[in-house]
């Protein structure tokens, strides 16, 4: 049966990555690719609502609302990677393309789970992130390969995103699974694959960069200031 960490893990994961990703409404560098953020975010935040409802569940621990509006930085388990900020348009590509492959193996793997409620949950959800994959992929190539500044750009992307991958992959062995999707979109972006090195870790554990506390401050400021409201 899966562990109530895990499914917090991956919740969180998809929780935090939606609200970063919706930061990007109204500011995206074109309007297709605004509305396109957007799509990703809610998906996102389906498949957190599916996560934690089913976590808070098992936990007795609340609602998905709980999950997400009550608890604190310490209490949170998603990856450091998620909760960087944006940056510019290449490091949330960047965000997007390491993250997603991660997710579509992990969702991929968990379809067999003896878990049938999570198994389910994965199934929906891999559909979505195979989209998430394709997008992150697409742009990743467009502006490596693309100018001079727009390959600067993706190549310092790549470059200060990839310590943080390797958290990942702590509890799972789906590393070569994710480099055998993320290698060849690197080679195609003409980009180069950094050396593995320096590996920041503690967010599966409560251990956040001050990032997420100012994030949680923003999206829990209406739910902690008007509690138990209903609209």
């Amino acid at each position: 049966m899966t562990t109530v960490d895990e499914l917090l893990r991956l919740g969180d994961d998809a929780l935090i990555a939606a609200q970063r990703l919706a930061e990007w409404c109204a500011r995206g560098p074109e309007m297709e690719e605004d509305v396109a953020l957007a799509n990703i975010a809610l998906d996102q935040l389906g498949a957190a609502r599916l996560l934690l409802s089913y976590a808070g569940e098992r936990a007795g621990t609340g609602t998905e609302d709980d999950l997400a509006f009550l608890r604190d930085d310490r209490e949170f388990r998603n990856c450091l990677l998620v909760e960087l900020p944006n940056g510019d348009f290449a490091v949330t590509i960047g965000k997007l393309l390491f993250l997603s492959v991660y997710q579509l193996a992990r969702y991929d793997a968990l379809v067999d789970s003896a878990d049938d409620r999570l198994a389910a949950i994965a199934a929906k959800v891999r559909k979505e992130s195979a989209y998430h994959v394709d997008h992150g992929s697409l742009w990743t190539v467009r502006l490596g390969d693309g100018t001079d500044e727009s390959h600067r750009r993706m190549q310092s992307a790549v470059d200060e995103l990839w310590p943080y991958t390797h958290e990942l992959f702590e509890e799972n062995d789906l590393r070569p699974t994710w480099l055998s999707t993320v290698e060849p979109v690197l080679a195609a972006a003409t980009l180069t694959r950094p050396e593995d090195g320096w590996a920041p870790t503690g967010g599966r554990a409560g251990r956040h960069t001050e990032h997420l506390s100012y994030l949680l401050a923003e999206m829990q400021v209406l739910h902690r200031a008007h509690p138990g409201a209903r609209w």
